[in-house]
């Protein structure tokens, strides 16, 4: 996937300015695709001189005028050639799992904190996801046009509860192995900080 069906993928919803688009990023999309603003502008320029995208210009009293960007035809059958491709699986790319390959040959603390800062992340966006799929599915269900939004938003929760798990246990085992205090497990309610 490049940047530019992302972007493309965002635009088949309404036509949106770049600020939007990067709104869009910061709050949906950038969950699995991520990129930044800066990005975002440069694709809009070649999206828009593939013909992909038009541009315009929205007048606006008190602060600069706004480019809002549309799909063209073009724009719109090359995101669907896009999407009929077959997907590839993502590959995974982690520093900290080739530190636990080698735990013998490396200081287990430092590891241990990287894992307990990865677990709190993931617990954040577990409850990032969980405050969005209530606000915008609170009945579970969805629209046709919002199926794939809510598909993406149970998997990402699954995916974060499912990393947390993990971390969790990473942490009691390595915990064993230096004989430090285990973490609160996710979901226990034990009215304490985390740790």
């Amino acid at each position: 996937m490049a940047l530019g069906d992302a972007i493309l993928a965002c635009l088949t919803e309404r036509p949106m300015t770049g600020y939007e688009l990067a709104k869009t990023f910061d709050s949906s999309i950038g969950f699995f695709w991520k990129t930044d603003h800066q990005q975002i502008y440069r694709e809009l320029s070649r999206l828009r001189d593939r013909g992909y995208i038009q541009g315009r210009e929205v007048v606006q009293t008190g602060k600069p005028n706004k480019l809002v960007y549309t799909l063209t035809p073009e724009g719109r059958a090359a995101f669907r050639h896009w999407a009929a491709r077959p997907s590839t699986p993502a590959s995974i790319k982690d520093d900290l799992l080739i530190r636990l390959y080698a735990l013998e040959a490396v200081d287990i603390e430092p590891l241990r904190a990287d894992l307990m800062a990865r677990l709190e992340h993931h617990r954040d966006r577990y409850e990032r996801y969980e405050r969005i799929v209530k606000k915008r599915f609170p009945d579970g269900t969805a629209s046709p046009a919002d199926m794939g939004k809510l598909l993406n938003l149970r998997i990402g929760l699954r995916h974060e509860k499912m990393v947390a798990e993990w971390c969790e246990e990473a942490i009691t085992a390595l915990s064993a192995l230096t004989g430090t205090t285990n973490v609160v497990a996710i979901g226990a309610d034990t009215g304490e900080s985390r740790g």
